[in-house]
């Protein structure tokens, strides 16, 4: 990564912060603000700065960057630029596990059973396609895995035992950033940072498996170990990032297709590059809804993400097809 390209996404990543942090519902100047962050100041400060504002601002950085690199880390893999995590069914595994949670009304396991979906989905499409090791039967695999947990979420959701448990349950779907605390950040972090580091491990067999999969295996690289990086560093980002933040879509299509175009192909740094991107854009995203929440109304995060990477989904397939 040059110089100027780092420098460009610290500054970004630090406005994407800086806004994160300032903007909110409770009108506080830049100044208290700080001393509220700080520990200093009014009690009320303190409490926002503290216990919502801060909290948010690092679940943002977090559950970006796992989806960033997982994005880029996926289509470097299958060399589709159409991937992402959602396509191996990871996403909607760890939906499942949480939905299950909501469910039964556990409320406090919702960040493991949405790991250990995360988990099991991985499982089950790394089991699928060890046969055929490579892009195509994981991309089988994973469709298929992605398809079963969205009917059984589905099925869960039309058994609901009432209609403040189907809300429930809808709502979480939706995605959102509000209500991360220290112990989901505790899950969170730490998670997506092996994650991301397993991700970046593949870098250089990436960029071998860019010339083929036959050129990649003569190159000396076992492809079965690199995928099970990218399964395993993907399970870790997603799962850890549904459990806090529920469905937040479509990051991890658009933010490494748009590094690409900015820095190049090298799969090999597109993944870290990929990673503070998607933190930048989900800081900048949630902040964005924020503004445009009314009193009372919130804007979920994941709708405002489907609104932005739909389009663009729909603009990379017709461009593929022309």
């Amino acid at each position: 990564m040059s110089v100027r390209m780092t420098l460009t996404l610290a500054a970004f990543l630090l406005l994407g912060a800086l806004c994160s942090l300032l903007v909110g519902p409770a009108a506080l100047s830049p100044g208290e603000a700080l001393a509220g962050l700080m520990g200093r100041g009014e009690p009320d400060a303190i409490a926002i700065m503290q216990g919502i504002r801060f909290p948010r601002m690092l679940g943002a950085l977090g559950v970006g960057a796992g989806l960033g690199a997982s994005g880029a880390a996926l289509q470097g893999f299958t060399r589709n630029d159409l991937a992402a995590p959602g396509l191996l069914g990871f996403s909607a595994c760890a939906a499942l596990g949480a939905v299950i949670a909501l469910y039964f009304n556990q409320s406090a396991l919702i960040v493991p059973a949405a790991l250990i979906g995360a988990t099991a989905g991985a499982s089950v499409t790394a089991a699928l396609a060890w046969r055929r090791i490579g892009a195509g039967g994981l991309i089988l695999a994973g469709i298929g895995v992605g398809a079963l947990a969205t009917a059984l979420t589905g099925l869960a959701m039309n058994l609901a035992p009432n209609p403040w448990a189907l809300s429930e349950l809808t709502y979480w779907l939706m995605g959102s950033l509000d209500g991360i605390d220290r112990t989901a950040l505790l899950a969170l972090l730490p998670l997506t940072l092996i994650g991301v580091a397993l991700l970046a491990m593949s870098g250089r067999g990436l960029r071998a498996l860019g010339l083929g999969e036959d050129v990649a295996r003569s190159m000396g690289v076992d492809l079965a170990k690199l995928q099970a990086l990218v399964v395993v560093g993907t399970a870790l980002c997603v799962g850890a990032g549904v459990a806090v933040a529920g469905a937040i879509g479509f990051v991890g299509l658009f933010v490494p297709h748009i590094m690409r175009r900015l820095t190049g192909p090298d799969p090999a740094t597109l993944v870290m590059r990929s990673a503070v991107a998607g933190s930048i854009f989900l800081l900048l995203t949630d902040t964005g809804a924020r503004l445009l929440a009314g009193p009372g109304q919130p804007l979920y995060l994941g709708i405002v993400t489907a609104l932005i990477g739909v389009p663009f989904f729909l603009y990379l397939a017709v461009g593929r097809s022309s």
